[in-house]
């Protein structure tokens, strides 16, 4: 017997970006006018690693996306369905059909370029015309722009690798993020004055440029703090070969935070990462990074999400 019944928005939703929260927005407005619990379906995997036999970089990993759907539009109903070649091998039709019997769907939502189905046969004409045979409601929504530039994830994807975290979240409609469990690390923050916090990037997920970014540090057990957060393999105190890592030292912060989940966003690229000829040069300019941010947000607000 089903338990709910939904009004689903499908789609990959790769960095929630602008196009994506015009769904979010019409599954919310379906929900209350039709009485549905208003859900998200999306897979753990993206389905062109399966497709096209190229993996593709994930702005953000799974968990995160779930956060920022339920952080962003107070959606809870995330459902993760697991990708591999046997579903990319599923009918269009039949998908439709195990929405319906499975989850309760009595609405469907979904972007013009949505494809689903073995070999992406099922596309939103296909999806529209089938919702109406069954007798489940359906909206298919149309392309969003900015600045004449269709919102995707393969275009943010670009700006994000090539640094410009600002531009990318005027598209994402809120500031890029990466979250993770503090590790620890090699603590030369601490002999400089300037305690990071060490988190890695899960496997397949997206690495910006390096280099060395204003940003926002939002601990589990709650509080926001400016932070100054390198990207990189530390060339100065290592070989440059080491794991990628993101450090941040949180400003104004005394408190230890190994083994917390902590959520950072990023704001701008302050500079890219440089080699420094000398430990003092390198403290110098940690230093410099600090006041920038500091700058940054003086004269930048946001409003927290």
């Amino acid at each position: 017997m089903i338990e709910k019944r939904r009004v689903i928005a499908l789609g990959f939703f790769d960095g929630i970006h602008i196009g994506h929260s015009a769904l979010m927005r019409k599954v919310l407005e379906v929900s209350v006018t039709e009485g549905l619990v208003p859900s998200v379906i999306t897979f753990d995997a993206h389905p062109l690693n399966f497709i096209s036999g190229k993996t593709v970089p994930l702005i953000n990993s799974p968990e995160d996306r779930a956060s920022l759907i339920h952080r962003l539009f107070k959606i809870d109903d995330i459902i993760f369905l697991h990708f591999d070649r046997v579903t990319a091998c599923i009918p269009w039709d039949e998908f439709i059909k195990h929405l319906v019997d499975e989850f309760g769907a009595r609405h469907l939502v979904a972007g013009c370029d949505f494809r689903f189905g073995n070999g992406g046969a099922g596309n939103s004409k296909l999806l529209e015309g089938k919702c109406a045979e069954i007798g489940i409601g359906c909206d298919i929504i149309p392309e969003v722009k900015l600045n004449g530039i269709i919102s995707s994830s393969t275009y943010i994807r670009e700006l994000i690798s090539g640094g410009e975290i600002d531009k990318a979240n005027v598209f994402l409609g809120h500031p890029h993020v990466l979250t993770d469990i503090v590790r620890y690390g090699y603590r030369l923050g601490r002999t400089l004055g300037t305690p990071t916090i060490n988190m890695c990037f899960q496997s397949g997920v997206l690495i910006p440029a390096f280099g060395v970014y204003a940003t926002k540090a939002y601990p589990d057990y709650g509080g926001e703090h400016i932070g100054v957060t390198n990207i990189g393999v530390r060339p100065t105190v290592g070989n440059g070969a080491g794991q990628i890592t993101a450090e941040t030292h949180i400003l104004d912060y005394q408190g230890n935070l190994y083994g917390r989940q902590v959520r950072i966003e990023f704001y701008k690229r302050l500079r890219q990462e440089i080699k420094y000829g000398s430990i003092e040069d390198l403290k110098a300019q940690i230093h410099r990074d600090c006041t920038s941010a500091r700058e940054f947000f003086k004269e930048n607000s946001f409003e927290n999400t």
